[in-house]
């Protein structure tokens, strides 16, 4: 093993997390290499939150003409796909350009090509016949989507990768999945004018979320014209002359122009080389970490999607900057997984931070105090729209902390940001009573819930 290596530090995947973990260890002084495969930026950046949001955004402008008419406008709107795949293009590329200029002005040296293990302190640059040595490496490689390999036909099927870069709007298409990427491209497919159909296995879409906001946003994005079949999943996808036929296992065929997969994501491991510099994955098939982000190898270092702790672009930075205080300040740190916030931008929204009303229950050691109201949001009061809003309110009765906040409505992520502030400091539901309301307004609601529900579940 050599005393002196090339770098103090290099990092494999240059997303949200690596990006944050080799800026400040560079400006800390240290020499910092990172290596990526395909564009600086990772999921978040490239191809998951900012294009996605873009694409809500961009969707979302149907239904504020619908309710721009209640209110007196006239409009005549024409949707040009190819104009917005351009721009929403262009503004990537520039956020990639961002976050590479940034690692430059920190000294970092950025290296395009896939970095593999070799062993414990060394790495080769597939195809570019270079091999680099560093004291410690960080792994921050994300994740990919996942589709079942042995669904025949599945060839013929796209993932949200892929739906970023359609030559063209589909006229009718059927998504797989329910969980928040399914349901957040049903929206924007749905808002475009795509006939839209999604299909999922389970009993209801949003697996972990409180079930409330589970039955209200199904019945929701019905209203906004996605058809919603539950229970079933594909037996077959057959290419014709005329389109896809999507074969269910209940026995309904369905043709669309398009299938998208959204039935989950994997950590990004294969060939990584793991084995030969001696980290073990864990069960779920995703580098097994320590509570300092440490693999089962000495020197090696992993955050991020490719752990599978909580897959969110925010957590990968904090497990970053914790990573960076544990290794080279000598300030051991670990990410705090309770009461984050978290948004599914599908349309209505979904905003939720803390515990989920069955969570609380087998949580709490005594009783739990449940609030909940839906109402029509004042938006829409010219329309006619039967869209309701749902605010729930987890209260752990013994303590009388609220320990869980949902919301399914316009501007939900945006209010949900805030009252993760209260869920993390412990408030209890005198305190937020205790606050003034801003009138008028649906946020003032979250002040204002005075009647508690049965101690049955509020569910259904």
């Amino acid at each position: 093993m050599p005393e002196t290596y090339d770098y103090d530090l290099f990092v494999i995947g240059a997303g949200s997390g690596g990006v944050r973990a080799a800026r400040l260890t560079a400006l800390g002084g240290k020499r910092v290499a990172v290596a990526e495969e395909f564009r600086v930026g990772g999921t978040c950046v490239i191809r998951g939150c900012v294009p996605k949001k873009f694409m809500v955004m961009a969707s979302d402008f149907s239904h504020q003409f619908h309710t721009a008419e209640g209110y007196g406008w006239t409009i005549d709107a024409r949707f040009d796909w190819p104009k917005f795949i351009q721009a929403k293009d262009v503004e990537i590329a520039r956020l990639s350009g961002i976050y590479a200029a940034n690692l430059g002005k920190a000294g970092v040296d950025l290296i395009h090509g896939r970095a593999v293990l070799k062993d414990a302190h060394t790495v080769e640059i597939i195809g570019k016949n270079q091999t680099i040595t560093a004291e410690r490496i960080l792994i921050a490689t994300g994740g990919r989507p996942w589709m079942p390999a042995d669904l025949p036909g599945v060839e013929h099927a796209i993932t949200s990768e892929e739906a970023f870069h359609l030559p063209e709007l589909p006229k009718r298409i059927l998504i797989a999945g329910g969980g928040y990427i399914a349901v957040e491209f049903a929206g924007i497919f749905a808002g475009l004018g795509v006939e839209t159909t999604l299909i999922y296995r389970g009993p209801n879409i949003l697996r972990g979320f409180d079930d409330d906001v589970r039955a209200h946003l199904a019945g929701e994005i019905e209203k906004r014209g996605i058809k919603v079949i539950l229970g079933c999943q594909h037996s077959a996808i057959e290419k014709t002359a005329t389109g896809l036929v999507n074969k269910l296992e209940n026995g309904m065929e369905i043709e669309t122009d398009v299938v998208m997969f959204a039935t989950g994501r994997v950590p990004h491991v294969k060939d990584l080389g793991l084995e030969a510099a001696g980290v073990a994955l864990n069960d779920k098939g995703a580098i097994q970490v320590d509570t300092l982000s440490k693999t089962t190898s000495a020197s090696i270092w992993a955050i991020g999607d490719v752990t599978d702790r909580m897959n969110l672009t925010p957590v990968a930075i904090r497990e970053a900057v914790a990573f960076h205080e544990t290794v080279y300040r000598e300030n051991p740190q670990h990410f705090d997984y309770e009461a984050v916030a978290t948004a599914v931008f599908s349309q209505p929204p979904v905003g939720t931070v803390g515990l989920s009303e069955s969570e609380a229950r087998h949580s709490c050691p005594g009783a739990v105090d449940v609030y909940v109201t839906r109402f029509r949001p004042m938006k829409y009061a010219f329309t006619g729209s039967d869209e309701r809003m749902l605010m729930k309110l987890v209260v752990d009765a013994e303590s009388q902390k609220v320990v869980g906040v949902h919301i399914v409505g316009p501007e939900a992520p945006e209010m949900i940001q805030l009252a993760a502030i209260a869920v993390k400091a412990g408030l209890t539901k005198a305190q937020w009573d205790a606050t003034c309301a801003v009138h008028p307004t649906m946020a003032e609601e979250l002040v204002t819930l005075k009647e508690k529900q049965s101690n049955n579940t509020s569910a259904g």
